[in-house]
């Protein structure tokens, strides 16, 4: 699932509260084949320029795909004008508040099976699978310094729904993006979790810092420290 961050996800979703362009949408979404702003226009009824303007968002908001074809099927001189066509965008939206990634944890479960249908010990499989999503999420960051530091590490994981705190010695973070599994599964998921965010740390070259299990009512199980700082709870 391509999961947009929460701005664009939610401008996109919010293209949607205008009846005219939800309408739109709908019609198109519901067509086998891309339809052209003519037919849109005659089967709802709407007025052309209307019909146009309100796709044309639609697609700049990626919730529709453009092509362009000639309809007759003809081709060279004569055949006139390809027809601007509109079809249903593959990709998905999905917004909450506050964020959630049960996607991701999905990816670190399935990543997990798949290790230990290849042999290896199921606790190990896990923590492996989530700590290479970490590193996964890391090098796929963009304009991040090497070594990077606690600022860009909470920058990264913000990204993923986390809403750090930083303070000189620490990366506090406020969301738990698995909520609901974690209140659970508290021990699978906190453990996937902590062995996510120090993929993390590990990718972006983070020296000396380690994810800690430090639970907290209302906030995220792991808080991200320099080495040799105390720990307020757990390992």
């Amino acid at each position: 699932m391509d999961v947009d961050g929460l701005g664009s996800g939610a401008a996109a979703i919010g293209a949607l509260a205008d009846p005219t362009r939800r309408a739109l949408y709908e019609y198109v979404a519901r067509q086998p084949d891309a339809v052209g702003r003519d037919a849109t226009a005659a089967a709802l009824g709407i007025a052309k320029h209307t019909v146009s303007f309100h796709l044309d968002r639609l697609a700049e908001q990626g919730l529709l795909e453009v092509e362009f074809r000639r309809l007759s099927g003809r081709s060279g001189p004569g055949a006139g004008r390809p027809s601007k066509l509109y079809r249903r965008s593959p990709r998905e939206f999905a917004v909450t508040l506050p964020p959630r990634r049960y996607d991701l944890v999905g990816d670190i479960l399935a990543g997990a099976v798949g290790r230990a249908g290849a042999g290896a010990d199921l606790d190990a499989a896990l923590a492996e699978s989530a700590h290479a999503e970490g590193r996964s999420v890391a090098e796929e960051a963009a304009g991040v310094p090497s070594p990077a530091g606690l600022p860009e590490l909470a920058t990264v994981l913000a990204g993923q729904g986390y809403e750090p705190s930083v303070s000189p010695d620490a990366v506090a973070l406020e969301n738990c993006p698995f909520d609901a599994l974690a209140q659970k599964h508290t021990a699978l998921v906190c453990g996937l979790n902590r062995s996510f965010v120090q993929g993390v740390a590990d990718g972006l070259g983070c020296a000396g810092v380690t994810a800690r299990l430090e639970p907290d009512p209302g906030r995220c199980c792991v808080t991200v420290r320099t080495d040799g700082q105390a720990a307020g709870r757990g390992e």
